[in-house]
């Protein structure tokens, strides 16, 4: 979801204004995936990186993390949408811990759209840290070398259970994947447009299903032979 700063840069505004205005493209997005019947929304909302922003904005932004987690809560059941998160989200502050725990637990249950928000998250480090975790039971005896394989690594990622997504969607023009989900992309569509993220809405997601409907998906194989 990139290009708040920007958006609100070419308007003359506050950057701060630009993430307040990419919140209302987050809940029509997420509103509208739901009833399409799309399985799984994942969001990348704060990344390892961002830490680097200025603190002033790093703090509005767990702010306003804070309040979207507790005024989206009956939105989020309405839909019937399952919240979860992956990253590292015992680093953020408590405060956003304490409203994130509450909004998934509260619909663990729903069985609709499960909206996943990246926080505090960076392929490389989801990567190091399955490493880790695999390295750990190898060093106590419940792994071997050989049972290292796609499956086991992809049961230490963060994502574990989670499909691995279909289309990824890059807002702002950026031709860069910028550490997100970096093992689950290998064979997701690649979608770019030039909006920032608070100008796409249902129409720009429309048409970025509609583009993801026409490309032919041959994971390695070759296009069949049309009779």
């Amino acid at each position: 979801m990139d290009g708040n700063g920007r958006w609100a840069r070419e308007r003359g505004l506050p950057r701060n204004r630009g993430h307040r205005e990419g919140v209302n493209s987050v809940r029509e997005i997420t509103r509208e995936c739901a009833k399409l019947g799309i399985k799984q929304l994942t969001l990348y909302a704060f990344s390892a990186e961002n830490w680097k922003r200025p603190k002033n904005e790093v703090d509005f932004l767990m702010r306003m993390l804070r309040r979207f987690l507790i005024a989206e809560r009956k939105e989020i059941m309405e839909n019937n949408i399952r919240l979860t998160a992956i990253g590292r989200i015992h680093e953020l502050p408590k405060e956003v811990q304490k409203e994130l725990r509450k909004t998934c637990e509260m619909s663990k249950n729903n069985k609709g759209m499960t909206l996943c928000l990246a926080l505090n998250y960076g392929g490389r480090s989801e990567i190091a840290d399955a490493v880790a975790k695999i390295a750990k039971d190898a060093s106590e005896g419940a792994l071997k070398p050989g049972d290292v394989n796609e499956d086991l690594i992809s049961n230490h990622l963060y994502t574990a259970g989670m499909p691995d997504p279909d289309l990824l969607i890059r807002t702002s023009g950026e031709m860069r994947v910028s550490n997100f989900l970096l093992w689950q992309i290998s064979y997701a569509e690649l979608y770019v447009t030039p909006l920032c993220w608070p100008d796409f809405r249902k129409p720009q997601l429309m048409e970025a299903i509609a583009e993801y409907a026409k490309r032919e998906r041959r994971f390695g194989g070759i296009e069949p032979v049309k009779k």
